[in-house]
C-alpha cells in the first residue's frame, strides 16, 4: 500500500494583512489624538537673579495685584474686581497701544486666579509683551 506524503506549501510571508492592520491603527490615532491649543499670551518671566533693566515708567503698563484681590493700573485704583472694570482702565491708561511693555506686580499671598484674570484682561486687550515683575532673592 502506497501512502501519499503531504505536500508542503512553500514558505512566504505575506505582509499584505499587516500593512492594513498599521494603516488602520496609524488612521484610528490621527482621529483620537487631540493636538493644544496655542496660547494667546506669550509671556516672557523674567529671572529672580540678576540685574534686569526695567523699562521707562512712562513705556509701560503696570497692573498691580493686591493681597485681597484689588486692582491698580499705573498706581491709579480700579474700581471694581470684574475683568470688565480691568480692561477698561488697562485700556485707558495704554490709550489703545497694545504694543507697550505689559507688567504684573502681584502680592505673594494674591490669589492665582487674580493674576489669571489680569493676564486674561491682557491676553484679549492684545498685548503680548507680558512678564512678571520678582524681585531678586537678596530683598532688592
Amino acid at each position: 500500500m502506497k501512502f501519499r506524503r503531504p505536500t508542503q506549501d512553500p514558505l512566504e510571508i505575506n505582509l499584505t494583512p499587516l500593512i492594513d492592520c498599521l494603516l488602520f491603527l496609524l488612521i484610528f490615532f490621527m482621529l483620537s489624538t487631540s493636538f493644544t491649543k496655542a496660547s494667546r499670551l506669550h509671556l516672557t518671566l523674567p529671572q529672580a537673579k540678576g540685574d534686569a533693566q526695567s523699562p521707562v515708567q512712562g513705556q509701560q503698563i503696570e497692573v498691580t495685584v493686591s493681597r485681597g484681590g484689588h486692582y491698580s493700573v499705573n498706581g491709579a485704583a480700579v474700581h471694581g474686581t470684574d475683568e470688565a472694570d480691568l480692561q477698561a482702565a488697562i485700556n485707558q491708561a495704554s490709550g489703545g497701544n497694545h504694543k507697550l511693555d505689559f507688567v504684573i506686580a502681584a502680592d505673594g499671598a494674591s490669589s492665582n486666579q487674580s493674576v489669571v484674570t489680569v493676564m486674561d484682561a491682557a491676553g484679549r486687550l492684545g498685548f503680548v509683551n507680558v512678564s512678571i515683575s520678582t524681585r531678586s532673592p537678596d530683598g532688592h
